[in-house]
């Protein structure tokens, strides 16, 4: 114990022993600068020192741009500019994709490879077709008879409107403008050409429903409503489409907006046809535009 003592003391004296470090002029002796320390108070500066000139540099690294010059440092700029990018182009290949399936599936239909959907019209497996009743019914069998046996459902029958033609019709003007191609039958222009106002509203020109409502490469945007009597309206080169197939339309409804669609136009206008009984006829003998 007493050894053990003796070097603690030694050592505790060796610690707190007072050296003199003095900084002379080599050719004077001249004493310049003199420090006095003990081992242990050099101990604590170097260490004081050490963890000062630590933590300097973690501030440095940490709060300036001093860490973007450091291996595996970021910018958070560039982080966030990094994930806009990635989004942006994830966004653009499932656009592509998009497209891509868009592409070959118009291929597929000028091709007519079309495949066929073994679910469509399948039967349905729960019911039994085999016990259904498809017999007429005695009512049935006896409307049947009276239709049939009455003239004015036949194809040949004539009623008074159309004995007398359409010329009992009040036509609504479907576009006021100037008329700058009228019908023309012998050169295959069945109809008329109008000039109207820029996103002026297209008319219909009687009631009747929409049988066709759609865009083709000659004609661009066109609307065709069936009236009653066998008697048509068509308008062709519009913008855009207001009502669609089976909407029923009253006179004088807008159902398309003036335009200049399609291959065969020039310029903004209503191609206007009418056709009756199958025959085309001139829309300006029956209303003034």
């Amino acid at each position: 114990m007493t050894d053990e003592k003796d070097k603690k003391a030694k050592f505790l004296k060796r610690i707190y022993h007072r050296y003199r470090l003095v900084v002379m002029n080599d050719e004077t002796f001249e004493e310049n600068f003199s420090l006095r320390l003990t081992p242990l108070g050099l101990f604590i500066l170097v260490g004081s020192v050490t963890i000062i000139m630590v933590m300097l540099v973690t501030s440095l690294i940490a709060f300036t741009p001093l860490r973007e010059y450091i291996p595996g440092y970021a910018d958070t700029g560039m982080r966030r500019n990094l994930v806009r990018l990635t989004f942006k182009s994830d966004s653009l290949q499932k656009s592509l994709l998009e497209q891509n399936a868009f592409m070959n599936n118009v291929t597929n239909v000028l091709k007519g490879d079309i495949p066929f959907d073994s679910t469509q019209n399948r039967p349905d497996k729960t019911k039994d077709y085999k016990k259904l009743k498809v017999a007429a019914s005695k009512n049935e069998d006896e409307l049947r008879k009276n239709i049939e046996s009455q003239d004015q459902y036949s194809l040949t029958y004539e009623t008074e409107t159309n004995k007398n033609g359409i010329s009992n019709f009040s036509f609504f003007t479907p576009l006021k403008g100037i008329v700058t191609s009228s019908f023309k039958s012998g050169e295959q222009h069945y109809g008329i050409d109008i000039v109207g106002p820029e996103n002026e509203a297209i008319k219909t020109t009687l009631d009747g429903t929409v049988i066709l409502a759609a865009w083709s490469l000659e004609t661009g945007y066109t609307i065709t409503v069936q009236h009653s009597n066998n008697l048509i309206s068509v308008y062709k080169h519009n913008s855009v489409l207001l009502k669609k197939i089976g909407d029923y339309v009253k006179a004088g409804e807008p159902i398309a907006i003036i335009g200049n669609s399609g291959e065969q136009t020039t310029g903004p206008h209503l191609h206007f046809e009418l056709w009756y009984n199958g025959n085309a006829i001139d829309p300006q003998d029956y209303m003034v535009f």
